[in-house]
Formats: structure tokens, sequence, C-alpha cells
């Protein structure tokens, strides 16, 4: 009887205890992140393990300490690691090149902007290539403005001057309302993205006799494509020359950070879920992401014939993609991911920002901070010099990109209230 007693008076008795502890429970599993989220913020306990080589150590052993020192000692090699084991290198020949504007409304936008419709044509060994740029930039600011050049790696319809058509990879009318001007132009105007043999395009211009193991493909095409649009941003008064932003989206992006690093000219360089060969890290691995061997498979064009030989091998690379965001400075750099893209291994971008870092420090910029930690998806780093956003959602170029690339633009620019 007393047996029973006791056990019918316990849980009556522990009842409040239990209904606080579950309670705390619930709470302290609801305050947690998704499955997902922690994978994303902090790598999986089954992550091979992997070393990076170290940005401020020279091929020969020196260590990097003052800033003249990379710009005459690291960057460089750095530079050249990049056009001999992954990009490549633009070939010598000479061309020439001439602009024609083709069309010019200053009441674009219904009175907000004017467009600029601009042939770039490109001459050379009896041949020529036009890239068609469009340009709107805001009527209202004192011009010049800073400006956005977009490296479209869609269809031209992402891209429509006459804005029947819009989208938002390319927001043009919500970036002239924050006062930039915004220009555009189509990838395959300047090389096609199929494994053609580099028979056509920029390559049947340029190319002369047989294809070294190092010969360029097409992603640096397309960045030498990027280079000619600031060429003729440099003639224009309306776009302010020294605040020209790249920007592209995964195969654009990879194009985007390789058109920085080649191109000193662009204040402002902006990756949108790059993945591999772009800001991700190509020593981690797991089997989500895109890999050396996987890219190279999917698309034997876009990179050089060296960078093959690494697949399956990827710690034997001389490089790692931080030390391609590590080019970039001092100059700006933001790099965009999104939750549900894990094949452009959103953390790997992350860490290749964090560890471009010590380049940053040479110039008296902290990158993402001292000791940053991956953002919640929804948010973003703002740091000294870096950028890192991620959001929710699968691989594309949005809306809330533009708009986390345009506030930190405000603060590179000084545009920030």
């Amino acid at each position: 009887m007393t047996m029973r007693r006791s056990s019918s008076l316990i849980p009556a008795v522990l009842l409040p205890t239990l209904v606080f502890f579950l309670g705390v429970s619930w709470a302290l599993r609801a305050a947690e992140p998704e499955p997902k989220q922690r994978l994303l913020r902090a790598d999986a306990p089954d992550m091979p393990a992997y070393s990076l080589p170290d940005v401020l150590t020279a091929i020969d052993g020196r260590k990097i300490a003052t800033a003249q020192d990379w710009i005459t000692i690291r960057r460089p090699e750095i530079l050249e690691l990049f056009r001999q084991h992954v990009y490549g290198r633009v070939p010598a020949t000479e061309y020439q090149k001439s602009y024609r504007l083709v069309r010019q409304d200053p009441g674009a936008m219904d009175g907000a902007a004017t467009l600029k419709q601009i042939e770039i044509t490109i001459t050379a060994t009896g041949k020529s290539l036009t890239i068609h740029l469009a340009l709107f930039v805001p009527n209202k600011p004192a011009k010049p403005v800073p400006t956005f050049l977009l490296i479209c790696n869609r269809g031209p319809e992402n891209i429509d001057p006459t804005r029947k058509t819009k989208s938002e990879f390319w927001p043009a009318e919500e970036v002239i309302a924050r006062g930039y001007g915004i220009a555009a132009f189509h990838n395959a105007d300047v090389d096609p993205d199929k494994n053609d043999g580099f028979k056509d395009g920029i390559h049947a211009l340029l190319d002369q006799g047989g294809r070294a193991p190092d010969a360029w493909g097409t992603i640096a095409a397309w960045a030498w494509g990027a280079s000619r649009c600031l060429d003729y941003f440099e003639t224009d008064p309306d776009v302010a020359r020294d605040k020209v932003a790249v920007i592209g989206h995964s195969r654009g992006g990879k194009t985007a950070l390789w058109a920085g690093a080649e191109d000193e000219r662009f204040a402002l360089v902006c990756s949108n879920d790059s993945g591999c060969g772009g800001a991700a890290l190509s020593r981690r691995q797991n089997k989500e992401k895109e890999t050396v061997a996987k890219i190279n498979r999917g698309f034997p064009h876009w990179f050089n014939e060296t960078f093959k030989t690494y697949g399956g091998r990827e710690e034997a690379l001389p490089v790692d993609q931080h030390m391609l965001i590590a080019l970039i400075a001092p100059r700006a750099v933001c790099v965009g991911s999104a939750e549900q893209d894990l094949w452009a291994d959103p953390r790997g971008e992350f860490l290749s920002v964090v560890h471009a870092g010590p380049a940053y420090w040479l110039f008296g910029k902290q990158g993402l901070g001292p000791s940053p930690e991956m953002p919640a998806i929804g948010e973003s780093l703002h740091g000294d010099g870096a950028h890192y956003h991620i959001r929710e959602g699968k691989h594309n170029l949005t809306v809330f990109d533009w708009t986390c690339y345009l506030d930190f633009a405000d603060r590179v620019f000084g545009k920030a209230k």
C-alpha cells in the first residue's frame, strides 16, 4: 500500500520541475540552428583535413611583411601561378578596338536614367567580333557616378535594355534608384560557352599557333572582355572610372574574380555563388560540392589544360582560391552564397574570404575582421575591405544579393549615410 501510494505521489510532486526542464530543453532546441545551417557555419565532423598555402610566404620561402613586398614580390608570383595552373594566360597578339554609340535615350526608365547602347569592336588577324554593352546612368546625381558591370552568363532577356523584360538578375531600376550606373554584356559576345576547341570567339582572333598547357580558357576570355568594357568606361564622362565594380554569378562569378585579379582598375569585385574555380576553396572536400575533377569534366573549356591534372589531387595545387581573393587586396571584394547551393560550397566561399585576410592586413585593413564567424542565413558581414553574405534559397542572383552588394558599395565608394 505504501509503495503504491508513493508511486502515485511522485509524478504530482515532480510535475512542475519536469515541465520546467522540458520547456528549457524545447527552447534550447528551438534556438539551435537547423542541421543544414550547422553544416554551413561549422565544418562537418567527417570533413577531411586539409592545409592551405600561406598567402604571405613567397615561393622562395621569404615572409611577406609589407605592402610593398606584396606589390612587388608576392602578388606577381601568385598571379603567375594562377595563369600557369588554373585560368591560363592571354596571348600577346596585337588587336585594335573601337567604340560606337548605337543608341542613346536620356528619358529611359520614365526619365530616371539615360540609356547608352555601345558596340565595342575588337579586330585582329583579319577578323573581328563585337561586344554589345548596355549602360544606364542615373539622371539625377552629379556625374560621374560609380557603376556596376554585370558579366551576364544567362540569356539576353536577363539584361534587356528596353526594359520590356525585367529580371532580378539585373535589377537596373533598383540600382539606378541607389544612384549607381548599371551596365551589362553577354559573355557569349566574347566567347561561346561551349567546348568548341577554341575555334570561335576571341580565341579565333588572338590565338596563334598551337595551344600550350597554360593557354587561356573561356573564363579568362570572358574576364578579358570585362576589361574591354572597362576600357570604354574610361572614355565615358558619366562613369567614375575609379569606381567601377565588376559582378558575376556562378561561372560569371568565377569570371568576375579573375577579372578583378588580372585588372586592378576594378575597384570592387563581386562574386555570387561562384563555387569551385571561383570563391570556394578547392582543397575542401565533401560529397555535396563541385570539385576540380567534376568541373573540368562538365566544362573542359573553362580553364587551362594544366588545371585538369589536379582533379582528385587538389592538395598538389600551388594555389587555392583564398589566394585569388587576396589578389584583389587592397581593393574591395564581395562574396555572396545561397543556403541551398551546397554545390558551390558556401562555407568554402566564406573561408576563402577569411583566409585572404593577411593580404589586407598589409594595407592596414582587416578584411572581414580579426576573428569573423560565418553569418546566419539572411545576414551580411561587412568587414574592412571585404564583405560576405549568405541568403536563403537556391543558386541564383537575386535582388537580395544586389542589395547586399550595393550596401557594401556605399561604404566603399563613400555613399553610406
